[in-house]
């Protein structure tokens, strides 16, 4: 139309369509401007660290039969790449999936205007393009969900070895280690290969459809022309749009495999990050309430899976203030009650009641809070000395975790510390698990923090295991102190460390063999008569252990 208006008449003509068309434009403006800003500055940040956030939480309150058999690796792994998964899924629906619907119809309208005959080959492709769509999206999705597992698994194997980098350079096992990622390596590579012939034969069936795409517009499109029907304009706009939809087609196979590969990575990461907790909170479950702090255990039965019951028909109480040993060959149940005790573990029958509340009726929170335990196997959180012992009470003040640290005679060594970052004493980083310190170093730290904390119930699981006989004697006295008024558990191969203690538990196949003081069992000459007098050096010998107890 623009040939026949006089320039001078455009304005005239023609004004109000322009002003139109430059209000479109700047409201396209505007409006993308609105829709990038929600996009990277809010979307794109804030999304997925709130999902991996959610995750996070999920994870933590996670049972520990669930982190026994999985790597944390393959566990980060799947909070950190299932967030963006969705992420990118979104982002596909709504950039891709829209935008190009919208083109497409704008495409259908164009040639239907033209002659409604051109809009059929349009209509013939996307039947056709939706058709492989159906068939290869789907399996690119499953091919993306074992994908992710693999990935995830790599990246547990490799964290492990990182994590246990110790126990690797102690047995000269580096290549093992190397050989051990490899295979989780090849096993991806696999899983690629996979996905990548997929892709091929997706992208050679596309690229065939986009040919025939072409010839068929413009052949139409001549045909149409040498009958008149249609001007030259309409064949070249025809073979214009049909030849951007092919180049467009290319960019949609590839978002379209990512949307699939996303959800597959989606699905692989939700089953396991929704995973059911096997220790859940009631819905009416009450805050623990400890007064006095008596324990008892009544006609509690618990076993690992479908095999021997490890706990078996055990009935003890303990009394507020009363301080018992726990004794027994390995594997006769002694950690296993202590978790059961602060149920990391669901009962298979009987009850374990703290002043008389059901502990499967409270807040495992609430139970745990009530609970100081110092254990053989201390780790440490990977940051400072100040941060690892205020764990145990988070608003402790300066004064309170200085006297703590005395009282476990970790103040010396404390005073030594430093790291890469300069930093001294209580502000020192100590590693991931405390690798920075001596297994004697990283217990007295452990010690301290449950000093700090105060508990009216007591653990002790090897508590001074990892301490020298010079060190122990000193702080043996600090524990003592703490172990006034509470109700204490001890668990100890070393005889000699509760011996004095008010009553001592003898423990066989998850039952009670013996109990009363240590001179009581001693003159019974029982279990505990044969444990003590084959002690060498205050432990008990080889030839009364077992196996390991479950943990």
């Amino acid at each position: 139309r623009l040939a026949v208006v006089p320039p001078a008449q455009l304005w005239e003509k023609h004004g109000t369509a322009l002003l139109w068309l430059g209000g479109l434009l700047l409201a396209s403006t505007v409006v993308i401007g609105l829709q990038t800003i929600v996009k990277h500055q809010t979307l794109a940040i804030n999304f997925p660290l709130r999902l991996r956030w959610n995750f996070h939480r999920l994870m933590l309150g996670q049972s520990m039969a669930f982190y026994a058999d999985e790597f944390a690796g393959r566990i980060t792994t799947k909070v950190m790449q299932t967030a963006l998964a969705v992420r990118d899924v979104l982002f596909t629906f709504c950039d891709v999936l829209v935008g190009i619907g919208v083109y497409f119809a704008t495409i259908l309208v164009l040639a239907a205007a033209f002659d409604l005959r051109l809009a059929w080959p349009f209509l013939a492709w996307l039947a056709l393009y939706l058709a492989s769509c159906v068939f290869f999206v789907p399996r690119l999705g499953r091919i993306g969900k074992r994908q992710a597992d693999a990935r995830s698994m790599l990246v547990g194997r490799i964290t492990d070895a990182y994590t246990n980098i110790n126990t690797v350079k102690l047995f000269s096992h580096t290549q093992r280690e190397a050989g051990f990622a490899r295979s989780a390596m090849e096993e991806f590579k696999a899983i690629g290969y996979q996905q990548m012939r997929m892709v091929s034969a997706f992208e050679i069936v596309n690229h065939a459809l986009g040919m025939a795409l072409i010839a068929g517009v413009a052949g139409v499109a001549l045909f149409l022309w040498s009958n008149g029907q249609v001007g030259v304009g309409a064949v070249a706009a025809a073979t214009a749009m049909a030849l951007r939809l092919n180049g467009m087609s290319h960019w949609i196979m590839w978002e379209m495999t990512s949307l699939f590969e996303n959800i597959g990575t989606v699905q692989d990461g939700i089953g396991t990050l929704t995973r059911n907790r096997a220790v859940v909170d009631r819905p009416d479950a009450r805050p623990l309430q400890v007064p006095r702090g008596e324990v008892r255990f009544d006609r509690v039965g618990f076993s690992y899976g479908q095999g021997k019951r490890v706990i078996d028909d055990f009935s003890l109480t303990v009394k507020p203030g009363e301080k018992i040993g726990l004794i027994g060959r390995s594997g006769a149940g002694k950690s296993t009650l202590v978790n059961l005790l602060l149920r990391f573990h669901d009962l298979e029958s009987g009850r374990i009641l703290v002043d008389g509340q059901d502990i499967a009726g409270v807040t495992q929170d609430s139970l745990r809070s009530h609970v100081g335990m110092v254990t053989q196997d201390t780790s440490l959180l990977h940051r400072s000395v100040r941060d690892n012992i205020v764990y145990g009470r988070p608003d402790a003040t300066d004064a309170d975790l200085h006297a703590a640290a005395q009282r476990a005679e970790a103040d010396g060594f404390i005073g030594q510390l430093t790291d890469l970052q300069g930093r001294r004493g209580f502000d020192a980083h100590v590693g991931e698990r405390g690798v920075k310190l001596s297994g004697g170093q990283r217990q007295r730290i452990a010690i301290a923090r449950v000093m700090l904390k105060d508990a009216p119930i007591l653990l002790l699981d090897e508590a001074t295991s990892a301490l020298d006989s010079e060190v122990e004697a000193a702080i043996q006295a600090s524990l003592n102190n703490l172990m006034q008024g509470k109700t204490v558990i001890a668990i100890a191969h070393r005889l000699s460390t509760i011996a004095a203690m008010d009553r001592l538990i003898v423990m066989d196949q998850g039952r009670i063999a013996e109990e009363g003081t240590h001179r009581e069992l001693l003159a019974r000459g029982g279990l505990y008569a044969r444990l003590w007098a084959h002690q060498s050096g205050g432990f008990l010998s080889e030839e009364d252990d077992g196996d390991d107890d479950p943990a």
